[in-house]
């Protein structure tokens, strides 16, 4: 009998049923009974009962019975109704929990930052240990391979940023500060925090991908069963190719947003670029053009401790994969921006 057959004879069985007169159901003529059949007997019976009825169910060979009596203790608990939560308190509680969370965040930062030292440390004390060839094709994966997109994001927002510039200045007779404005916010803030952001998107979440990827597969500790350290095998080679590759990135992408500040004031604002050129050399200085690459290896540090924190979290499932990829590249961006506000406030402190 089909399943739908089997169906629709116990929907016309309860049909069937007067409310308060007993009925019996006999299961004398069965000649095998699996689980879903023993399930549909047992929803009749409740149903019964909800109607009223007392409903005997007699003739179910013995071998049967255990799977009957199994499906009639199925699902008799009757959970508990929760009380909806006062929504101070639940607002609280939400605050508290994002509270511990960050602070455990914190703590593994602060942990894995000190393994990736110590590290560094060992390979300083024995550079024999250092994977070079390893941190060079790191260098080549998020240096060489990031410069086209890197390229063309800061042209455009350096274009974007000089045509806001002249649009407005234009108001009140002084487009010449747009050069200015542009100048000093690509070398100081602009160029730096865009292509930190994109490395972290790019690259902070592909370091994350890897080792999630080989903690699932019990490659890391592998590693650790043979003796080897996987901070230093697998994450010390990643974070010194952020290291270097970050800055140079830096300065590639301020060159190009000035370039394409340069061209919007042509095409834009209708300036020579001999003399956009000239009045850029005016604004901007060398104190501009460093406090943007002082910024950049602490913001690399940054991304490949996170990243790599964030992969050794990784469980067992491609959901936990997903989850931590999203944790890193989401951390990396908000720890960026962290720490470019506070070298901001340093820099204005001491007057670069």
């Amino acid at each position: 009998m089909f399943s739908s057959e089997m169906e629709a004879a116990v929907a016309s069985a309860a049909a069937s049923m007067s409310g308060g007169l007993p009925a019996a159901l006999d299961l004398g003529g069965i000649e095998s009974l699996d689980t879903y059949g023993a399930w549909l007997v047992e929803r009749l019976v409740r149903q019964a009962r909800r109607q009223g009825v007392a409903l005997a169910v007699e003739g179910l060979a013995p071998r049967y019975q255990a799977a009957s009596a199994q499906m009639a203790r199925t699902n008799q608990a009757v959970g508990a109704v929760e009380k909806p939560l006062n929504p101070v308190i639940s607002g609280v509680e939400s605050v508290g929990h994002a509270v511990a969370g960050l602070g455990a965040d914190f703590v593994d930062f602060a942990n894995m930052l000190g393994a990736v030292g110590g590290a560094a440390l060992r390979a300083v004390m024995r550079p024999s240990r250092f994977r070079f060839t390893s941190a060079v094709h790191q260098l080549d994966r998020v240096g060489l391979q990031a410069v086209p997109i890197i390229a063309l994001i800061t042209l455009l927002i350096g274009g974007i940023i000089a045509q806001q510039g002249f649009f407005h200045f234009r108001r009140f007779g002084a487009e010449i500060y747009a050069v200015d404005m542009t100048g000093i916010l690509v070398l100081r803030e602009i160029g730096v925090l865009i292509v930190a952001i994109m490395v972290a998107g790019r690259s902070g979440s592909s370091y994350t991908a890897e080792l999630g990827s080989m903690k699932m597969r019990e490659e890391i500790d592998a590693l650790t069963t043979m003796g080897l350290d996987p901070v230093e095998v697998l994450i010390l080679p990643r974070i010194v190719a952020l290291v270097i590759a970050l800055p140079l990135l830096a300065f590639l992408g301020a060159m190009m947003a000035l370039l394409g500040g340069g061209l919007m004031a042509w095409a834009y604002g209708g300036m020579n670029p001999d003399a956009f050129l000239v009045r850029l050399r005016e604004a901007i200085s060398l104190t501009h053009f460093k406090v943007g690459m002082i910024k950049a290896p602490f913001m690399a540090l940054a991304i490949g401790v996170v990243a790599a924190m964030e992969g050794f979290k990784v469980a067992g499932s491609a959901e936990s994969l997903g989850l931590r990829t999203t944790a890193s590249v989401v951390k990396s961006i908000f720890l960026v921006i962290v720490l470019d506000g506070i070298f901001a406030v340093f820099f204005a402190s001491i007057g670069m």
